[in-house]
């Protein structure tokens, strides 16, 4: 089967980790083949909410994660318009067919009324649904009330003690009563659709054959199948993912690390570090435990790989594909992505060297913008801490080190002559001369920092502590 699926969000915000990882899940299932077809549609009938800033966001971050859709906006292959509020006409031709059939029909309750009829349901024990108020309405009532102006939605008529089943490619066999649905609403009161019944209709004329979508969303599947079934139209294979939760197994939200995708990379993260955390966020990769390209996470991607059980939120394993993806830039995708402030800092001819030197020690641009600052920097700034390690030391430490710079070429003969001449050894011998060249208790190698910066640079850095002791 030539896969297509699809992403359809609601442009009301930037898209967040849950939202990104559908749409990843949905590219890479499409992209196992090259004749799959990954759709981008726009669910923009919530016109309140809606913003045409977010539909652009949304578009940008796709691209940036490498999920280029193959038809939707600005890629028509016939199917379009793909904003929903541009599919009114189409939406009305299917409504009045069912309104033909006698299986739709206005609804004049007020949503007061029937969040208090919701409740009493609740107290005794029921599923919250229609009680039908309106489906009895002779034609000359619904006249009436249309002519005094009283608003209208539209409702399926859902018809009783029908069993629904339908394979999860996720959770398995699914099995409900539409005696337990009620009359649903598939037309809102201000004329536009409802998710209910546009995103099931737009999915079968799109040709859309698979739907993977949050597990929240699995009770609404009962009620779009009745809803293309009746109307003769395709039904989607359908996929309900697990929900990402914090690591304390709540729902994931800011307060347990939640961000967008804008977020994040807005933080220094790279687009490859990203795709590989979510890619595993509730799939298993079997025996593929590296980085991997988007094109190799597509060829590996397996639909009947996906668990669901809850996958849990780690920033640490995001943190680690992210050091990874570090790992693989070159010099060049280095500079571009730790930006031009390193260049204030580091000398021209000595850049490639430098981004060598600290790329293992870096996972955000800020880090290695630190370290250029930390190394190059005419006059750096030393914390409290740092400056009680200095002061440890003390002035003939760097008088000493000074000095020996004219008779030594290397920093293991550099720490053998203080060694030698002060009588230090271990950690009082060489967090000094991190301190001093590097301002971190931990990083890169200081034989190479040695090398990097040239006798003539850690003179002027030993002459900088000297004065500031």
């Amino acid at each position: 089967m030539i896969v297509k699926s699809r992403f359809c969000p609601s442009p009301t915000g930037y898209i967040h980790l849950g939202n990104a990882r559908t749409a990843l899940f949905s590219a890479l299932a499409a992209r196992q083949t090259s004749d799959g077809c990954f759709l981008l549609r726009i669910e923009d009938t919530d016109l309140a909410r809606s913003e045409e800033e977010y539909v652009t966001a949304l578009q940008e971050d796709l691209q940036w994660l490498g999920c280029q859709w193959n038809e939707g906006p600005g890629v028509d292959k016939g199917h379009g318009p793909y904003w929903q509020s541009q599919r009114t006409a189409v939406y009305d031709r299917y409504y009045q067919q069912l309104i033909d059939q006698g299986l739709a029909y206005p609804c004049f309750c007020s949503e007061e009324s029937l969040e208090a009829a919701r409740r009493i349901q609740r107290k005794l024990g029921k599923p919250p649904r229609y009680a039908g108020t309106c489906s009895h309405l002779s034609a000359t009532e619904v006249a009436e009330k249309l002519a005094q102006g009283q608003p209208a939605a539209l409702r399926f008529r859902v018809q009783e003690d029908r069993a629904i089943g339908f394979n999860d490619l996720v959770r398995g066999h699914q099995k409900f009563s539409s005696s337990d649905l009620g009359d649903f609403i598939i037309k809102k009161t201000d004329g536009m659709a409802t998710f209910m019944f546009c995103n099931a209709i737009d999915d079968a004329l799109m040709g859309v054959n698979l739907a993977l979508r949050g597990e929240d969303h699995l009770t609404n599947t009962p009620r779009q199948i009745l809803i293309l079934e009746i109307l003769g139209l395709p039904v989607p294979q359908y996929g309900h993912l697990s929900l990402i939760t914090g690591s304390d197994g709540s729902p994931l939200s800011k307060r347990n690390g939640s961000r967008s995708i804008r977020q994040l990379r807005e933080e220094g993260f790279l687009a490859i570090a990203v795709v590989n955390y979510l890619s595993r966020l509730g799939h298993v990769y079997t025996d593929h435990n590296d980085l991997m390209s988007f094109d190799d996470c597509a060829k590996y991607f397996n639909v009947e790989k996906l668990v669901k059980a809850s996958a849990r939120y780690d920033e640490q394993q995001l943190l680690h594909w992210q050091k990874e993806a570090v790992m693989q830039l070159t010099p060049t995708e280095l500079y571009d992505w730790a930006g031009a402030g390193v260049v204030l800092h580091v000398p021209q001819e000595k850049l490639e060297d430098f981004f060598k030197l600290v790329q293992s020690n870096s996972v955000f641009p800020s880090d290695v913008y630190i370290w250029a600052e930390a190394m190059f920097a005419e006059k750096p700034h030393f914390s409290d801490g740092e400056r009680e390690v200095l002061m440890t030391a003390g002035k003939e430490f760097f008088i000493t080190a000074e000095k020996l710079l004219n008779e030594v070429d290397t920093y293991a003969a550099l720490c053998d002559g203080l060694k030698e001449k002060l009588n230090l050894k271990g950690k009082a011998l060489f967090m000094p001369l991190r301190i001093a060249l590097t301002k971190a208790q931990h990083g890169p190698e200081l034989a190479a920092v040695f090398d990097l910066l040239g006798k003539e640079s850690l003179k002027r850095r030993f002459k900088l502590i000297q004065d500031i002791l």
